[in-house]
């Protein structure tokens, strides 16, 4: 399990440094191995669960009113 926290941290400190040379695509593979790496972990084994569960939130929101009489639109 260290051995992937130091994966996880060379991958933030690499995307930091091609983020502060102005790099944005090294930044953003950097940045997506530290996720896939998190993910695969025990702590962040939820996470994809709880990304889908906030996106149905957000849709089921956004949803327009058309029940009643008093709906918008």
């Amino acid at each position: 399990m260290g051995t992937v926290g130091l994966l996880i941290f060379f991958a933030i400190i690499g995307a930091a440094i091609c983020a502060k040379a102005r790099v944005a695509g090294g930044a953003i593979v950097f940045a997506l191995l530290a996720l896939v790496l998190f993910i695969g972990t025990p702590a962040g084994a939820g996470l994809p669960g709880m990304v889908a569960d906030f996106m149905a939130a957000v849709g089921a929101a956004s949803e327009p009113l058309t029940e009643g009489s008093e709906a918008v639109g």
